[in-house]
């Protein structure tokens, strides 16, 4: 019997409509939905264990994965079988866990896991949008410790107007685009890259996001209450113990204070609170500190965190004694790497980045193999953040998705900035060498320099800034914070990272932890980061200030040609033939692609020098060479026969003609040795192709002066005796002469 099944249905005001439903699928998990749009179908399910885990975190784990066979496809790969999550995955992943995350208690701590799945691809439906959706709604109905709905949307910005989840196509043709993630009251979450928008822009966009995903918090809550909301569970709380918390406090504050202060170094500081720490544990007793030594930590950590808030309100003033919009100093450096193909240093305060580029040809392309998308990217980042650039020493497990997030923010922030009409495939390499406050935007800042410093020609730089916000709701006062530090981050109520050029933002990343921010906060914040901004791209460019004119000695050049398909084969040659000894010859790489719309070749050329270059381009002349009827032209012979010399013409060296003997003089020739011989250099004159022989006819004789007195032999008499016509006529000789009284011949004897 088929369960009852319950639906609610968003109206997304175009047309298009999305569907949450539950009953059906995943029963036992402690919530599922399914979530549709066209075609386009997720199942997300919700489980989390009843007992706590002793850790003093919570131990969520979102997981988002896009089955092949919802888009009719096979994995690739030797293994016809999913495996790792690609990048595009891990990213969903991440805008769903920052905004699911905070919304649970403080202190509980089950392992809870959250798993999202595409089953069914559609095409004109971009299903990471509804990712966040399909994730609040199972959790709604399920018996967790969760605060309220919430949901995400992406916004982008057609022809001047805002449109939610728009399709693949509708996005190319946006300027923003950008995935809001929010309750019914709060903004919390916001990631996207946007085509040099203003503050004010974005922050409309935000506000447009913000009204679609309250009709679909409140589509959750009328499900929930059809499906018949759940009582929410009981869990173990963590210990408290008020007094406790008083006594630390008391002891704590003043001294943090002094110390936050001071304005000393990250590992001054961090020694000084650690000797606080120490001195206010050994006030306890061994029997004490086994009872409640977790509170201790706790309750200090607390403290701490609000004397250095307060200093910042209060005073405007922050741990490493600058004041609010103050940016740390700065120093760059370009070319550090002798033999990369671009490089630099960007160095601010306690963070360092050091970048790299690489240029290749489009065979170098980074590919995309998803369900839900299959293309290529020409210009990738990656970044690589080690253990020791915070002075740790810990196991490396391959790429961390804080890795290929703060990789994609860097990407995104830079790639509108490449021009179309670059022939490179471009790869620029983030590793960060220092960390104290947001390498992502040092990513940004170095991946610039190197670009320049390659020769990529950056229709602009860009520059990157971390910002941070500490408020207080009671008294209403705010400090926004510049170029924050690491601890900053995790004491502030907003981490936001913004890039852009000097005429407007290309990327964001923010997480708000505060609820009902305000709008007029936000853009005095982002204002504020736009002068920070400015600020470091001045520093930027006082380093380089414009992009290299041409790439280094050591790294390629690379030249495009197009040309007509019907040459693709002969530049080809048979089994490859052709091109590969043409890449050994002049040491390049050659790569042909097909242009589909202009059905023409793109045949790229990338090698160090230009004298491999040249010859490669020589050889695509020599097959484009089209002599035309009644020109003259010079030509080499480069093979002598008995009835004529091979010439090829010296302007599209391998393009060969014959010229035939009765063509080098006007008087009769019996040797053609007699005329020309092998390398000899002369014009002629083409004739297009021979009627009579259906080749190409060259001659030298036509540009040779007639000798006085020269007669032309007769044209040549086809009706003379002997003719093949009268072949039969022929006495004795013809086959219907034959005589009749001729002898059978005789069978051969065994």
């Amino acid at each position: 019997m088929i369960p009852k099944v319950f639906r609610e249905v968003i109206d997304l005001g175009d047309g298009r409509e999305i569907s949450i439903e539950t009953g059906k699928l995943a029963k036992q998990a402690h919530g599922s939905v399914v979530v549709q749009s066209g075609k386009c179908m997720l199942l997300c399910t919700v489980v989390s264990n009843y007992k706590q885990s002793d850790v003093d975190f919570l131990p969520l784990t979102v997981d988002y994965r896009e089955k092949f066979a919802a888009a009719g496809r096979y994995p690739g790969g030797f293994f016809k079988r999913e495996a790792r999550p690609s990048d595009g995955e891990v990213l969903t992943m991440r805008l769903v866990d920052r905004v699911l995350r905070p919304l649970f208690p403080k202190d509980y701590h089950a392992e809870t896991q959250v798993m999202i799945q595409l089953m069914s691809h559609d095409d004109d439906v971009m299903p990471d949008a509804m990712a966040g959706l399909a994730a609040s709604a199972a959790i709604q109905l399920s018996d967790f410790p969760f605060e309220c709905a919430i949901s995400e949307a992406r916004v982008a910005r057609v022809n001047g107007e805002f449109v939610i989840n728009p399709t693949r196509a509708q996005l190319a043709e946006s300027d923003i685009d950008m995935m809001i993630g929010a309750s019914a009251d709060s903004v919390m979450m916001v990631e996207g890259e946007m085509d040099e928008i203003s503050e004010e822009e974005m922050a409309d966009a935000i506000k447009f996001a913000h009204e679609a995903i309250k009709v679909q918090c409140a589509a959750q809550l009328r499900l929930a209450e059809a499906f018949g909301k759940k009582d929410v569970r009981e869990y173990e709380p963590e210990r408290e113990d008020k007094d406790l918390e008083k006594r630390i406090h008391d002891m704590a504050y003043d001294k943090v204070y002094a110390i936050a202060q001071a304005g000393s170094s990250k590992h001054e500081r961090s020694a000084a609170f650690d000797a606080i720490k120490e001195e206010i544990k050994a006030t306890f007793s061994e029997e004490e500190l086994e009872d409640f030594g977790g509170l201790v930590s706790k309750y200090y950590y607390q403290a701490e965190k609000e004397a250095i808030r307060d200093l910042t309100l209060n005073e405007g003033l922050r741990l490493d004694g600058r004041k609010t919009d103050q940016i740390r100093p700065i120093w760059c450096e370009v070319d550090y790497l002798p033999s990369t193909h671009g490089s630099s240093i960007f160095t601010r305060g306690e963070t360092q980045a050091l970048a790299t580029v690489t240029l290749g040809t489009s065979r170098d392309a980074n590919q995309v193999d998803m369900p839900s998308y299959e293309g290529e990217e020409r210009f990738y980042l990656h970044y690589n953040f080690p253990p020791f650039s915070t002075g740790e020493a810990r196991p490396i497990r391959g790429t961390s998705r804080r890795e290929v997030g703060h990789g994609n923010l860097a990407q995104r922030a830079l790639k509108g900035m490449i021009p179309d009409e670059c022939p490179y495939t471009v790869r620029v390499v983030s590793e960060v060498l220092e960390s104290n406050g947001s390498s992502s935007m040092a990513t940004v800042c170095a991946g610039t320099m190197a670009l320049m410093d390659a020769g990529v020609q950056l229709k602009k730089p860009v520059s990157g800034i971390a910002m941070g916000l500490i408020s207080d709701a009671e008294s209403g006062k705010y400090a926004v914070l510049s170029d924050i530090l690491g601890d900053e981050d995790h004491l502030g109520d907003m981490d936001f990272k913004v890039t852009g050029t000097a005429d407007g933002i290309t990327a964001c990343q923010m997480d708000i932890k505060v609820k009902g921010l305000s709008y007029e906060i936000l853009v005095n914040a982002l204002q504020q980061a736009r002068e920070g901004r400015l600020h470091i791209l001045e520093k930027l460019t006082d380093t380089i200030a414009t992009p290299n004119a041409d790439v280094k000695e050591h790294a390629p050049t690379m030249v495009t040609r197009r040309i007509p398909n019907e040459f693709i084969g002969a530049l080809i040659g048979p089994g490859g033939k052709v091109i590969q000894e043409l890449q050994k010859e002049t040491d390049t790489t050659i790569v042909i692609n097909e242009d589909p719309e202009t059905e023409e070749g793109i045949v790229e050329v990338l090698g160090v020098g230009r004298k491999g270059i040249d010859a490669v381009l020589a050889k695509i002349d020599s097959l484009l060479f089209k002599p035309e009827v009644g020109s003259i032209y010079e030509v080499k012979v480069i093979k002598m026969l008995d009835f004529g010399a091979v010439v090829e013409y010296t302007e599209a060296p391998g393009n060969e003609v014959l010229l035939h003997v009765s063509e080098l003089a006007w008087e009769r020739t019996e040797n053609v040795s007699d005329v020309v011989n092998m390398g000899d250099v002369f014009d002629v004159k083409y004739f297009g192709i021979d009627s009579r022989t259906r080749k190409e006819k060259v001659s030298r004789k036509a540009i040779l002066p007639k000798p006085e007195g020269f007669k032309e032999r007769p044209p040549r008499d086809n009706n003379r005796n002997g003719g093949r016509d009268n072949r039969g006529s022929r006495d004795n000789k013809g086959r219907d002469n034959r005589r009749d009284d001729r002898k059978p011949r005789e069978d051969k004897k065994d």
